[in-house]
């Protein structure tokens, strides 16, 4: 079972541009990958310019083979098309939390934001949480 996440990038007009993330969505992996790998906008827009994902970081295709490089899984590289994994474009935070998923991260001002959105408890509004220090374990 997968830990959903949703990963968005703030533009300057304040909507966010995101894409769904299914695998290991916690802080302590896609927290510390955002953090550690896609570290600039530059990076992030790369990331979330790909599709739906996966995962965010991985060595194994979708035959379990070794790929060359780590790094985002798509679900494109498995033959979907990008038009049905395109980023979606929120236009607010407020929007960009309603889709369900257990964590968002969004690319601000140069740096990532982690929240524990209490998808499994109604009536809890979206939390910031912190991302943990130090390199993937």
């Amino acid at each position: 079972m997968g830990t959903r996440s949703r990963i968005g990038i703030e533009l300057s007009d304040a909507s966010i541009l995101s894409v769904y993330c299914h695998y290991d969505g916690y802080p302590e992996f896609n927290g510390k990958v955002l953090r550690n790998f896609y570290d600039t906008k530059e990076k992030a827009s790369q990331l979330i310019n790909g599709g739906n994902m996966s995962c965010t970081w991985t060595n194994a295709g979708w035959g379990n083979e070794t790929l060359p490089e780590s790094g985002a899984l798509y679900y494109t590289s498995r033959g979907e098309s990008l038009e049905s994994n395109a980023p979606r474009l929120d236009k607010d935070m407020e929007e960009f939390f309603t889709d369900g998923e257990e964590y968002s991260y969004i690319f601000r001002n140069g740096n990532w934001f982690a929240y524990d959105m209490h998808q499994f408890e109604d009536m809890v509004a979206p939390e910031p949480v912190e991302i943990p220090a130090g390199p993937l374990a």
